[in-house]
Order: C-alpha cells, then structure tokens, then sequence
C-alpha cells in the first residue's frame, strides 16, 4: 500500500463495493470530482460513464485485470471491468480501446456478475 493509495465506495444500484484509487493524474483528478453519480451502461462484462474530468493517456493499458477501475480518454468514461467484453479475447478484460487504470475494486467482486442496472455512486471513504 502505497502512500498515495485512497479508498473509494462505489455502490451501483444499491450494492456496496470497496475500491482504491491510485496514485496516478487521472486517479487524482477522479478523486478531486467526487461524489460522482451516472447512469452506467453495460457492455459485456464492463460498466462505463462518463465522468466529469478530462484526462490524457497515462499509460494506458489495452488488457486489463478482473477489478480494475480505468478512465476511457477518448469518451471520459469511468470504467469497472469483471470479465469479457465483446472486444475480448477468451476471458481476458479488454477495454474497446487503450485505458488508463486509476485503481481497483477490493471487497464484492462478484457481486458484479449479478447487477442487471447500473446507477452508479462513487464516494470518498474518510
């Protein structure tokens, strides 16, 4: 853990989940937006939204690991990945294009699976 690290509740139609956000640009730039709340659309096993912050490429990333929480430049999206999407190849987590990971869900993971909506909430944990 590093010094920089800072946790986040992300609650997507009611259920709970513990995040951490890195100490990357774009992770400080999400974090000095919250709270956030959006209407989230699923595209495999993704939700994005976007988000009210304008960021460049931070070494983006085309794979992606199951938890990460990434920014989509190209549409200022926030994006939570648990599995597949329709770009990916067997079970990877393959973003439609290059993302910047800002951090990582840390409790809940799969509850993920079972969501059918997503309006999403993100919070600062003090």
């Amino acid at each position: 853990m590093s010094s920089t690290s800072r946790k986040v509740k992300i609650t997507i139609s009611g259920v709970e989940f513990e995040a951490e956000l890195n100490g990357s640009k774009t992770a400080e730039a999400i974090l000095n937006a919250l709270p956030i709340s959006a209407s989230g659309d699923f595209w495999g096993d993704e939700i994005y939204f976007s988000v009210p912050v304008k960021s460049q490429p931070e070494k983006p990333q085309e794979v992606v690991d199951k938890g990460t929480l990434a920014y989509w430049p190209p549409g200022s999206a926030f994006c939570i990945f648990w599995g597949p999407t329709p770009a990916s190849v067997g079970s990877e987590c393959r973003p439609a294009s290059p993302v910047n990971v800002v951090g990582r869900i840390t409790s809940g993971l799969d509850s993920l699976k079972s969501l059918s909506k997503a309006d999403v909430t993100i919070e600062r944990i003090e």
